[in-house]
């Protein structure tokens, strides 16, 4: 950070109104009713957050809203909440105990509807098996398990009785896996014999007994069968979740918890050395989930709401689980990949269930847009009236293609600003009130005060790159790395004097609307230049011929850094040395020659996460000629990587 300035270099003027139809049924229908509900939020944020809390279920009420020692809060002090009992008790009592809460679809296409009172009944069950197994209130849950519903049960039923849980993506491997097992001090895993992954087994039970070999706080590992290929059971440590729900009793009582009482520690993913364990409470955790799915999702009661995110990912935690569930609504799960068995699984699922709200990463856009139109072309997707963006800054030609094949030019689309840390979306359009500009997660949700400041923590002028800091503390913030709040201190609160620090580089125009330009990690600098990777990134893909590209700096003895883009095509369209020139001569016009890429490498698919991520941070190693890369635990095709690297020779 020596140098406080990121230059934008990228300019869209484009915007989108939602229109009349969508704006007169929205629970926020205009600008006006968004800025008075914003502006009572920063005037008198104690009041909005209390009367915002009376919208979930407290065993006691609070005392005060907030105490703030900074960089650590304290919100509701003095209630008594729980999250299982806002996510289900409360819906039983009316006509939703019989409403979905959950809909599943397996890889294989296996179908489950589970109701508000079947989970009631289920998550009841698994939290008195997990309490007959010695869990106790502020006792650590490692979960390492598919996308099946038992997940969620288990989650819920930690949450129950106050036992803290720390889900484990199902990606990643023995080793990660036993590092975040033993910086939690874990007793109990939950986990299953397999699951599916484009047709193959993922072998999570080999993966646990391996990890639990170096894991002395876990004393039993609970199984549930998935897939019923063979596995090792070790007798008194291994047991089977079908043995053990069985004679447990379906009543429960829900633990009252004090709101700062810890729900999850979720470990960010790409960490080295140390796992870095966020913490979340309960109570303040809560209200941020459920406010912004009802103000960014405008959920309604008839809503088939799907987040195609890995629980094993905070998204999945706010968006799948917790924020819609409290809300009463119903969320679709969906096991596996989004090309098996053929890329219109995603579209066949929207087509079969009547999805209505699709949320989705621009990673998975851009991979559709590779794959061809005539697959979202050949499915109904007319249920569709909402659609969403998650993970990462999305590409203004990327957001048009989805707005116009997906969304058929009619259906809003919320680009969402968050991080596992800020628990919930604090910037993104309301979509019955906010104009939309492709690229922009536009304008921050009510209580939340972004900005856009220098390295010494002052605003930067209109379209000047920065920072993006957020200057007041809201309610789903993370409380602390566990076991290590001075860690917290140093990463968040210590970077940019006074404020907590994104870890983002961003730009607001004249409108206030936000554009956030990527990592900072992940800025070039060429010739003194700071260029946010996501700008040149963009404008290579408003290209015709290119799918998506990701672009790194590469050591140069002249410059600093030169720009190393690697970029995928379209299906139809081949690499050669002249359109390699052509897309050169594309991001200078498109941006000026500063960004002009100094290479371009052609490859079919780029490194990715399983979630979706491109793996930047393997890319720069190869652009730099390294022969050693870091974890690459959460690779969903190793076989990317190695071509690369052997291309790179």
């Amino acid at each position: 950070m020596s140098n406080p300035e990121i230059e934008s270099v990228l300019t869209e003027q484009r915007t989108f109104a939602p229109s009349s139809e969508f704006s007169a049924a929205a629970r926020i229908g205009s600008m006006d009713d968004y800025r008075a509900l914003y502006r009572r939020s920063v005037e008198e944020p104690d009041a909005f957050w209390a009367e915002m809390a009376e919208q979930l279920h407290w065993f006691k009420k609070w005392d005060r809203v907030l105490d703030w020692e900074p960089p650590f809060a304290r919100w509701f002090s003095g209630g008594e909440i729980n999250i299982s009992t806002n996510c289900i008790d409360r819906h039983l009592d009316s006509w939703r105990k019989n409403k979905a809460a959950i809909i599943w679809e397996g890889e294989p296409g296996e179908e489950r509807v589970i109701r508000y009172q079947d989970l009631h009944r289920e998550v009841c069950k698994f939290a008195n098996v997990l309490k007959g197994l010695g869990v106790e209130k502020g006792d650590r849950v490692a979960l390492y398990m598919p996308m099946i519903p038992e997940l969620p049960i288990a989650m819920l039923a930690c949450a129950r009785i106050g036992a803290i849980h720390s889900v484990v993506f199902g990606g990643f491997s023995a080793e990660a896996l036993k590092d975040r097992i033993n910086d939690a001090q874990a007793r109990l895993v939950v986990t299953a014999d397999g699951g599916y992954r484009r047709g193959n087994i993922v072998p999570l039970k080999d993966n646990v007994d391996a990890a639990v070999e170096g894991t002395p706080t876990v004393k039993n590992v609970v199984v549930y069968k998935r897939t019923a290929h063979d596995i090792k059971m070790k007798e008194g440590r291994d047991h089977w979740w079908h043995d053990l729900i069985e004679g447990a009793s379906a009543e429960c009582e829900a633990a009252r918890l004090d709101p700062e009482h810890p729900l999850f520690i979720l470990y960010t993913s790409g960490t080295t050395g140390k796992p870095k364990g966020v913490v979340h409470s309960t109570g303040g955790y809560l209200l941020g989930v459920h406010l912004t799915s009802q103000w960014v999702f405008d959920l309604k009661e008839d809503d088939t709401y799907w987040c195609t995110a890995d629980i094993g990912w905070v998204t999945g935690h706010s968006y799948i689980l917790y924020g819609i569930l409290s809300n009463g609504a119903t969320t679709l799960m969906y096991e596996g990949a989004p090309n098996h068995p053929q890329p219109d699984r995603f579209w066949e699922i929207i087509e079969k269930y009547r999805v209505t709200i699709f949320y989705t990463a621009p990673t998975a856009i851009r991979a559709f847009i590779k794959w061809g139109d005539q697959w979202p072309k050949g499915r109904d997707l007319s249920s569709l009236r909402l659609i969403g963006t998650v993970g990462e800054p999305i590409n203004p030609e990327v957001w048009v293609w989805y707005s116009r094949t997906i969304g058929k030019d009619r259906c809003p689309i919320v680009d969402t600003w968050w991080q596992t840390e800020t628990g919930a979306i604090l910037i993104s359009p309301l979509p019955g009130a906010t104009p939309t500009k492709p690229g922009s997660c536009t304008l921050p949700l009510p209580g939340i005060v972004p900005d856009v400041v220098d390295k010494n923590g002052e605003s930067v002028d209109d379209n000047q790159g920065g920072f993006l800091v957020i200057r007041r503390p809201w309610p789903s913030m993370l409380r602390t790395v566990y076991g290590d709040p001075e860690r917290y201190k140093q990463q968040y609160w210590s970077q940019v004097p006074g404020v907590y620090f994104a870890g983002d580089g961003a730009r607001r125009d004249s409108d206030g609307y936000f554009w956030v330009m990527g990592r900072v990690d992940d800025v070039i600098n060429v010739a003194g230049h700071r260029l946010g990777t996501m700008e040149v990134e963009s404008a290579l893909v408003s290209h015709p011929y290119v799918a998506e590209a990701a672009v790194v700096g590469k050591p140069d003895d002249l410059k600093g850094q030169a720009i190393y883009a690697f970029v995928s095509l379209e299906s139809s369209h081949e690499p050669s040395d002249a359109l390699m020139d052509e897309l050169k001569a594309h991001v200078v016009k498109e941006i000026g020659a500063i960004a002009r890429p100094d290479f371009i490498r052609f490859t079919q698919e780029l490194p990715k996460t399983r979630s979706g991520k491109i793996m930047r941070r393997l890319l720069r190693d190869i652009a730099a000629g390294s022969h050693t890369v870091g974890d690459t635990t959460t690779l969903e095709n190793f076989a990317v990587l190695t071509q690369l690297m052997e291309e790179e020779e």
